[in-house]
């Protein structure tokens, strides 16, 4: 069992684990709904795979269960295979599409394709967050004001909950407004305490006490009790699911490390994205046995737990044994739960994603990243959180080439009176050069992205300077390519002034050797850095002493 060296605390991650449930588990069970499926099967996959993803799980306080796009996506696909509702055929796809994609991210981390994850940077994961948290909230706000609102696009969404305010609920919106007020005030004035989990149980005995749900109120509605039934995943399903398991299972991994770096504190260690394959894939293959359906880690209910105060993955044991004592016992009382202030619960603590003040320390710092950061949250709201999360890649992916297409080449020049080699700047104006010789340092990997704008770059400082000797000093050069090899090799063809490569590391070394540069240069012409390269051309310019 791994909690991260942090001692799991039971007050603190035992509150956030039950606060959690009040939210995982009506949602689980209404994204149940949307994929076709019987209510109960959200509580299965509230139950095993959060369990064994609290014991193999790298993220302290990622809560794993459905989320909107993965219920879309598995209804999506359940449906093209169980189109007519027989329930064991219905069961039995739903096994079968669950353990492809648990047996999917086990495969990709035996491949160690874990790193596709990194490529969100930061700027854009603050994008990427902000979008989700306006999305949650645009879900959520009809569910507090008695509103039916179906599901399109986000813009379509809001134009329609305009549409519709006319028609709110004043016992709908009194229920959830109290609950809101009361959770704001809370979390202000005192963050991190058992009130929201009160909330809930003040309003489900309100429902009960009330009749609240006879009166009109929307509420969770009745849930079957009882514990899950085995079962085995279908063979004969597996070809017409596996191209749908693979959607679903970048979906589940993306969202799972989106949300698990998202809610990560400075203090806690990096989430690892190779264990978090093997514990997903071991969730949803658990999953699958047990009558789940597809589990992902999720934005909302992992806001919740660390908002309230949760610590360690106990609290998604804690959840787990929730949803457990909710089919065996609960299942009645939950029902009452008016939806508005299931609706509070998670706007509160899902409009933490959206920081603003996150959005102007990257302006202050860099412009273009600010931009990186508002398309990836206005991509999360034109084209859906799947499609988000490949437009922040994306992003994040022409960012890289952006910043490595154009590498600085610098001019090195000499400390005055010094043997220290520096960088020309206007800092430094007594710095010294040598009539003759030009001194280059590139600075970053050369490769066919960047070769031809470092060589363009190159023969306009030579032009500039017009030197007989040009020292291309590589020590800032990790690593150069076979383009890189031949822009150098061209461009010295191609010119009278004499090339010098120096300080070149091993890796850049052998390239060069392997491309034949050190014979068709001379390896007089290969130094050791740029302070041997100066010694070496002023005895060249030294007049000959006559005999």
């Amino acid at each position: 069992m791994h909690w991260n060296t942090v001692r799991p605390d039971l007050g603190c991650d035992g509150v956030a684990g039950l606060t959690a449930a009040a939210v995982v588990l009506p949602k689980a069970m209404a994204f149940a709904t949307v994929a076709g499926l019987p209510v109960v099967v959200g509580l299965y996959t509230a139950f095993v795979p959060a369990a064994l993803y609290g014991l193999l799980g790298s993220s302290r306080v990622l809560s794993v269960s459905s989320t909107t796009t993965l219920a879309i996506l598995t209804g999506a696909e359940l449906g093209s295979v169980a189109a007519e509702g027989d329930p064991a055929k219905l069961a039995a796809a739903t096994a079968t599409l669950t353990a492809l994609v648990g047996f999917l991210l086990v495969a990709a981390r035996l491949m160690k394709l874990g790193f596709v994850a990194s490529f969100i940077s930061v700027p854009v994961l603050t994008g990427f967050k902000a979008g989700i948290g306006v999305v949650i909230l645009l879900d959520q706000i009809p569910k507090l004001l008695g509103l039916h609102v179906s599901k399109q696009s986000f813009f379509s969404d809001l134009e329609s909950l305009v549409r519709h305010l006319p028609e709110t609920s004043l016992a709908a919106l009194a229920v959830g407004g109290v609950t809101l007020i009361v959770l704001v005030i809370t979390e202000w004035f005192k963050p991190h305490s058992p009130v929201p989990l009160g909330a809930v149980a003040a309003t489900v005995v309100a429902s009960w006490l009330l009749n609240l749900g006879a009166a009109g109120l929307p509420v969770v509605g009745a849930i079957p009790q009882g514990l899950p039934v085995f079962t085995l995943p279908d063979p004969a399903l597996i070809q017409a699911l596996l191209p749908g398991a693979l959607g679903i299972a970048l979906m589940s991994f993306t969202e799972s490390i989106a949300a698990g770096r998202a809610f990560a504190r400075p203090g806690d260690p990096p989430v690892d994205a190779n264990r978090e394959l093997i514990a997903t894939g071991a969730a949803n293959l658990g999953g699958a046995l047990l009558g789940a359906m597809p589990a992902g880690g999720g934005t909302s209910q992992t806001g919740v737990v660390r908002a309230a105060g949760g610590r360690t993955q106990m609290a998604s044991l804690v959840t787990a044994a929730a949803s457990l004592a909710t089919m065996l016992l609960l299942a009645p009382l939950l029902g009452l739960l008016p939806q508005a202030t299931l609706a509070a619960v998670v706007i509160v603590y899902s409009a933490s994603l959206i920081q603003p003040t996150e959005f102007q320390a990257i302006y202050r710092v860099r412009r273009m990243e600010f931009r990186w950061a508002v398309v990836a949250a206005i991509g999360v709201l034109v084209f859906g959180t799947l499609q988000g999360i490949v437009v922040a890649i994306v992003l994040s992916l022409i960012g890289l080439a952006l910043q490595t297409a154009h590498p600085p080449v610098f001019v090195i020049g000499r400390k005055r009176g010094t043997d220290v080699l520096r960088p020309l700047s206007a800092d430094h104006p007594d710095d010294e050069t040598f009539d003759g010789l030009l001194i280059l340092r590139p600075e970053g990997r050369l490769y066919f992205a960047n070769a031809q704008n470092v060589g363009e770059r190159i023969r306009t400082l030579v032009a500039e300077h017009a030197p007989r000797v040009v020292v291309l000093d590589l020590s800032r050069v990790p690593d150069i390519e076979y383009s890189a090899l031949k822009m150098l090799q061209d461009g010295a063809r191609r010119t009278s002034v004499t090339l010098w490569l120096v300080d070149c590391n091993p890796g850049v070394l052998d390239m060069v050797r392997r491309a034949g540069l050190d014979h068709e240069f001379g390896p007089d012409h290969l130094l050791f850095n740029a302070r041997t390269a100066i010694e070496r051309y002023r005895e060249l310019q030294a007049p000959s002493v006559p005999r």
